[in-house]
Order: structure tokens, then C-alpha cells, then sequence
């Protein structure tokens, strides 16, 4: 729980009604982030209480929370004032949130697209680069996934770009093939596979476009220098 002298305001307005609370900076920031990660009510909250001014310390009435929030729990009310409120984060705060939305969202169309021309991936930077040309502002508080279709739209005339899932085919030897399915996970789905006489695992993985070198690299590390592995579509 923050200290009291470090907390912000969140407040939320309905119907002629004035709420406030007062949260730890960060983590409010972080709940109010749709990629960011889960935090409880009750870890940023200065104090469980809901005010109707916080600097003169004005508590909210039951009957106004009842009115608009239809409960006086502060927990339930704080998340509902987190929700659909303002939050007075700081100008640095803003930007480091600016600044790792961004990260997420090249990172997403790195990973996921490729060059229709080379059928290759792009790199990071030259997403970067684009995004930087299109002049494509970041919003932290919406989610990577609606953002990466508003960038991708921007760069499109500045450099050939589609996103694209591809089939890959791979060979491992048979004392490579227990540790294949872990490392296969994070980058997509098996959809096919078989085991061949000589005793090695062959399987057909469709990954996004953009993976296609980091697949293959792993598909290395993992059987020693033995995996065989080639893009079929």
C-alpha cells in the first residue's frame, strides 16, 4: 500500500456525483493497462476510503456510492473509479508508457509479418523507421492489438508489409524430438507430424511470418546443429 504523500487521484463523475481515490502512481498506471499485468485493488490504494474531495478530506455518502455504484464496498467502487475514470498520472509516467507500448507493438508486426516481396520478415528497426516516417502516435492506455492494425495501415505505403502465417517443415533426430514440442510452443502450432524409419521426427508447423529465422535457429540450438527445416508455404 503506497504512503498517503506519494498517492495520486483517480476520480470519476456521473450523474452530478464526485468521486475520488487515492492510488500508488505506478500502479494504478499498470492497471489501467490492457497489456500490463493483473494488480489487485487492494495493493494500490492508499486508503480504502472514497472521497468526495481527497484534499479536504471529504468522504464520499453512502447514498451518493449507492446512487451511482450501487454498493459502498470501497474495493468494488475503486475499481469501477479505475475503470471508467481519470487517472492524474505524470508526464514521465506517460511517456514510459508511450515508449513501452511502442516496444510491444514493433515487436508484434517484427514477429508477425514478413516482406511479400522476399517472402522474409522485416526487422525490428525497419518497422521502427516506418512507424517513425508515418508518424504514428501510440496511445498507452489501448490495447497492442487494436494499435498494431492502425500502424500497420500507416506504414503499408512505406514499405511492402502484410502479415502472414507460413508452414514450416522440420526434421529433427529422434534425441532431439522430446524437447521439440516445448520449444515449439511459443512459436505456433504443430498441425501435422510423424516419426520415419531412420528414427527422426518430422513435423509441419505453421508459425507467423516473421519468426520464420528465430524458428529455425531454435529448431538448432535444440537438436545440435542436426535440424532440418524449410519454409513450404
Amino acid at each position: 500500500m503506497v504512503n498517503i504523500d506519494d498517492a495520486i487521484i483517480a476520480k470519476y463523475e456521473s450523474y452530478g456525483e464526485h468521486f475520488e481515490i487515492l492510488v500508488d502512481p505506478d500502479l494504478a498506471a499498470e492497471f489501467r493497462n490492457p497489456d500490463g499485468k493483473d494488480v489487485a485493488i487492494e495493493d494500490l490504494l492508499a486508503i480504502e476510503e472514497i472521497f468526495k474531495d481527497s484534499k479536504k478530506g471529504d468522504k464520499a455518502s453512502d447514498e451518493a456510492m449507492n446512487k451511482i455504484f450501487e454498493t459502498t464496498d470501497p474495493i468494488e467502487v475503486s475499481k469501477i473509479i479505475l475503470e471508467k475514470g481519470t487517472v492524474q498520472l505524470t508526464a514521465e509516467q506517460k511517456r514510459q508508457m508511450q515508449k513501452d507500448k511502442r516496444k510491444l507493438i514493433i515487436n508484434k508486426i517484427s514477429r508477425e509479418s514478413i516482406n511479400p516481396q522476399t517472402g522474409l520478415p522485416h526487422p525490428a528497426q525497419r518497422i521502427e523507421n516506418a512507424m517513425d516516417e508515418a508518424k504514428v502516435k501510440v496511445d498507452p492506455f489501448t490495447s497492442v492489438e487494436q494499435q498494431v492494425q492502425t500502424a500497420l495501415k500507416a506504414i503499408k505505403p512505406l514499405i511492402p508489409i502484410r502479415f502472414e502465417k507460413v508452414k514450416v517443415a522440420v526434421r529433427l533426430p529422434g534425441s532431439a524430438a522430446g524437447s521439440a514440442y516445448s520449444a515449439i510452443h511459443p512459436f505456433g502450432e504443430i498441425v501435422n507430424e510423424e516419426w520415419q524409419q531412420d528414427g527422426s521426427w518430422i513435423a509441419i508447423v505453421e508459425i507467423p511470418g516473421g519468426l520464420q529465422d528465430k524458428f529455425a535457429s531454435k529448431m538448432a540450438e535444440i537438436s545440435g546443429g542436426e535440424a532440418e527445416t524449410k519454409t513450404i508455404k
